[in-house]
């Protein structure tokens, strides 16, 4: 099927979009979108040092910024060399505790700090920003984790208006992404403190995937996804909403959105797949989930749905695959689905299915689905 003109633009000029070569790289504003902003303390989130003096206020502008980069679901975070119970009664009486998530109030290096809030919230470290009125500590962040943005406080001017601190859309899942990690929060809580096998863990949550076709609302979604997600993404292709709109509507593509809820709330649209319908044979150009999920084995249910479908009609599978040096833990979810390579392509690799076997889903979860 041919596209409409205007409806797909290649990001080459001679190849299709999702091709299995690697994607060109998007732009360092695009690509680079600030995930998280980590805040220092004293002179750069309040006016004063709070060991000296008790009456410290926010800065100017402050709230605003808070508040503005939480509504377009940019996580924020602390990193401050202060005593952490006074600290934090401090934040909660400004009001603005709840705004951070996996707070490091301690008297470690900010880039131990830094370490530590990227690995909780498994994001990578070229999506963060440290704002700091220090230059010392900007410098030893700068030089020890240069992939990190480090603004001087006196940026609260402008922050708003940098480029990377503006996502080219807000989705709702965005809007309510620091929610669903305070969520998350709780579900860390109780597992921690769970005694026996992890699946029996995973039964308590009494988890309900949804897996359905994605709908036109759904579509700044399905792009948030393809951009943000890097780890679990089998091809780190990314797609326009106008182009993700084209195949929902082709006759020769399935679309295909995940959401996810358990008895602690929704994790919201965690899961998305495109699958190129030929008559003999489908093959899944892409397969994404959410970090947020890594655990669950969403991957592999996605997975086991489409090699029934395909089944009961009666074609083949493939799934096409590029590696890089953050996906690997997709290419593990393909083999033990059950997949072979059976060729290379350009810089990916072609891993096919023989359906004669399909892993079961689990039994910890209900699936729904309308396809």
């Amino acid at each position: 099927m041919t596209a409409p003109a205007g409806e797909i633009t290649p990001e080459r000029p001679d190849e299709a979009p999702g091709s299995l070569q690697a994607p060109a790289p998007a732009g360092p504003e695009e690509s680079r979108t600030i995930k998280c902003v980590v805040w220092d303390l004293d002179n750069t989130l309040w006016q004063g040092v709070l060991l000296e003096n008790d009456d410290v206020r926010l800065r100017r502008q402050v709230l605003d910024a808070i508040k503005t980069l939480d509504g377009r679901g940019i996580l924020q975070s602390i990193a401050s060399k202060n005593e952490h119970d006074k600290a934090m009664a401090k934040l909660s009486e400004l009001g603005v505790s709840e705004f951070f998530l996996y707070p490091q109030i301690n008297w470690n290096s900010k880039v131990a700090s830094i370490e530590r809030i990227a690995q909780s919230l498994n994001i990578s470290l070229d999506v963060m920003a440290l704002i700091d009125d220090d230059p010392f500590e900007r410098g030893e962040v700068a030089f020890s984790l240069p992939q990190v943005l480090c603004l001087d406080a006196v940026v609260l001017e402008r922050l708003l208006d940098m480029p990377r601190m503006n996502p080219p859309f807000i989705t709702e899942d965005a809007r309510r992404r620091r929610l669903m990690y305070l969520s998350g929060l709780e579900r860390d809580k109780v597992e921690s403190a769970f005694v026996g096998p992890q699946e029996e863990f995973l039964a308590s949550l009494q988890m309900a995937l949804r897996i359905a076709p994605a709908g036109e609302a759904d579509l700044l979604r399905a792009e948030e996804l393809t951009r943000r997600t890097n780890q679990l993404n089998t091809t780190g292709v990314t797609y326009s909403s106008d182009e993700l709109n084209y195949f929902r509507q082709s006759g020769e593509h399935l679309l295909l959105l995940a959401d996810l809820e358990d008895k602690f709330g929704s994790y919201g649209k965690i899961g998305l797949t495109l699958v190129e319908c030929q008559p003999q044979c489908w093959t899944i150009k892409l397969l994404l989930v959410s970090c947020r999920v890594m655990s669950r084995g969403v991957g592999g249910v996605l997975i086991s749905y489409i090699l029934q479908l395909a089944r009961e009609a009666g074609v083949a599978v493939q799934a096409d695959f590029v590696p890089n040096e953050r996906n690997r833990m997709m290419y593990v979810t393909y083999r033990f689905a059950g997949f072979k390579e059976v060729q290379q392509a350009g810089t990916g690799k072609v891993l096919e299915h023989d359906l004669s076997r399909i892993q079961p889903f689990p039994y910890y979860f209900k699936l729904e689905n309308t396809t």
